[in-house]
């Protein structure tokens, strides 16, 4: 009996696995507009058309571990671009009172990331984001192919590897 249950919770592991891989492999960004930092209205889907692998980070100032994570890309960022012709797209949560802070913390840090801002949420909504950060990777065919929570020192590394990955 135990070896049945045994074997009844190894297969449905392996399912939920499975199934939670093919739907991330299979979604797309959603029909969502967003802000520049100078107001314009994007949509987020426009990043994923552009054939090009692209990392969406979920950020705000108020979020130490946030900006630890988009610091810690900052100093591969340049050589990923040029090795796997990706982009970053920091999409910060700040409400409208932080946003003007925005601005002068990626001045301040240097960023070279295209920075949007979803202060209304409809993009974290749409993803039903619980917390940051949140980071999801997107190839060249505008799949979600992986998306990670939190931030632990060495968590770019997976990235990159991901990055690599989706890229070929």
């Amino acid at each position: 009996m135990k070896v049945l249950k045994f074997l009844f919770l190894v297969l449905l592991f392996s399912t939920t696995i499975f199934s939670s891989n093919a739907q991330t492999a299979q979604k797309k960004l959603p029909d969502v507009s967003v802000k520049t930092l100078d107001g314009r209205s994007v949509n987020i889907q426009d990043y994923a058309q552009k054939g090009k692998v692209t990392v969406v980070s979920f950020w705000a100032t108020w979020c130490a571990p946030c900006k630890k994570e988009l610091e810690a890309i900052a100093e591969d960022y340049p050589s990923w671009q040029k090795k796997y012709d990706m982009e970053l797209v920091a999409v910060t949560i700040d409400d409208a009172r932080a946003l003007p802070k925005v601005k002068a913390l990626v001045e301040q840090k240097g960023w070279k990331y295209k920075i949007l801002s979803d202060v209304n949420g409809d993009l974290k909504r749409a993803f039903n984001i619980q917390s940051i950060p949140f980071t999801l990777l997107v190839d060249k065919k505008g799949n979600i192919v992986y998306t990670h929570s939190g931030y632990a020192p060495g968590d770019e590394e997976e990235l990159e590897k991901r990055i690599q990955l989706a890229a070929k």
